[in-house]
């Protein structure tokens, strides 16, 4: 008997510093089918951190309840994204001795993983996710899974992604306020890759950059697997920041304009395009030339690209990005902004919109719903994993755990 629709449904949630993210999805036999979405606006949010509860839950709420009505569902749970500048991430590595110096079994599978894991942190942090890289068996390198191979010596390497217990809790209370139970919180750049990148990017390599209201977030992928993160503490809300300050308006009005008519490549725009500058006060609109409002924009962006570019370069893996640079989440629809990019970063780059998904996809297909909609995906990769459901992701038993690290490889 299929279980019925209530029990199947999934959902992504994104708190952004801009706006929360609602999206509702449901496990089909051909993949995922998206169902609906809500968004609100918030004041909540700060830099990918909670700034006001009661703000934020009131945007949770709104965002959860407009979903809900569009598909005439509850929800009950959410996966829910952790972003922003304290998130931290790691490579480390463990190795040990194949019991019988035989074949790798789930045990050694298991043990190597658990030693990889096992690391020191800091009162304040909690790992979110360990995504496996490689394994090495003997002198074999390169193996994406060992199980059944034969040799002595197992080498795991894996991606650590830290939290900031904090920040962590303040969203899971916010999330709670609003009367939902969180199944899992999932780094939000990982979550909006598996949305919008494809099997092959991940392959020849790439760099994803979610551009939101208070940050850039980035994850570099080579071979497979996730090998590098990074967060700036810069994004969309500082280029409105800029246009308001330079064009004299209140923070909606220049955020309204940038959306509309902002581009941030000064050489896309035509010498004679205007634009109309909303009157403040009472003050009649007038026009001014859209170069100018250009001349304001592209010198930030520029700014975010260029500290992005460093981090690439400091990761070590620009040569290794040979599906270059995909640019996602709701900064990313700035006219001019792939152009920009591939001036910066001297790679191809591209706007990453949902991908692979069934259902509604017309109603989810932008790069600002990227997260929540990778949120839904992740979602469903774990149920079909994991067996047995604890409330927000604590120990399921050690097989539990094992599925968990499986359904990380993406």
């Amino acid at each position: 008997m299929e279980p019925t629709e209530h029990d199947q449904v999934i959902a992504g949630l994104d708190v952004g510093s801009s706006n929360v993210t609602t999206v509702l999805g449901r496990k089909t036999p051909d993949g995922v089918e998206i169902l609906g979405m809500g968004e609100s606006p918030t004041e909540g949010m700060r830099k990918g951190a909670v700034v006001n509860v009661d703000a934020t839950v009131k945007s949770i709420r709104q965002s959860v309840t407009e979903a809900e009505r569009m598909t005439g569902l509850t929800v009950e749970t959410v996966y829910a994204g952790v972003s922003g500048p304290l998130i931290k991430s790691f490579n480390s590595h463990a190795a040990i001795s194949v019991r019988n110096e035989r074949e790798v079994t789930d045990a050694d599978f298991g043990r190597v993983l658990e030693i990889a894991r096992t690391v020191e942190l800091p009162n304040d942090r909690e790992i979110l996710h360990v995504l496996t890289q490689e394994f090495i068996v003997d002198d074999m390198a390169g193996i994406k899974d060992p199980r059944g191979m034969t040799g002595i010596r197992l080498d795991a390497r894996v991606h650590v992604v830290t939290n900031d217990v904090p920040g962590a809790r303040n969203l899971l209370r916010c999330v709670e306020k609003a009367e939902l139970g969180v199944e899992s919180l999932v780094l939000s750049p990982l979550a909006s890759a598996e949305a919008v990148l494809t099997p092959e990017e991940r392959e020849v390599g790439v760099a994803l950059m979610d551009i939101g209201g208070g940050t850039v977030e980035m994850v570099i992928f080579y071979d497979g697997a996730l090998r590098h993160t990074y967060v700036l503490p810069l994004g969309g809300s500082n280029i409105t920041s800029d246009v308001a300050i330079g064009l004299k308006l209140p923070h909606a009005d220049a955020e309204a304009l940038k959306n509309a008519s902002g581009c941030a490549m000064i050489q896309k725009v035509r010498r004679d395009e205007l634009v109309e500058l909303p009157g403040v006060g009472g003050r009649q609109p007038r026009p001014i030339r859209r170069q100018y409002l250009s001349e304001i924009i592209e010198p930030r962006a520029e700014e975010i690209f260029s500290l992005m570019r460093k981090e690439i370069l400091r990761s070590g893996f620009e040569e290794s990005l040979g599906a270059g640079v995909v640019l996602t989440g709701g900064g990313a629809l700035l006219d001019g902004l792939p152009e920009l990019g591939e001036r910066v970063f001297k790679l191809p780059v591209r706007r990453g919109n949902p991908i692979g998904i069934g259902g509604l996809v017309e109603v989810v297909n932008s790069p600002s719903c990227a997260t929540a909609v990778g949120l839904v995906l992740y979602g469903a990769q774990t149920a079909e994993t994991v067996v047995g459901k604890g409330d927000g992701g604590e120990d399921r038993g050690i097989l539990g755990r094992f599925r968990k690290y499986l359904s990380e490889f993406f």
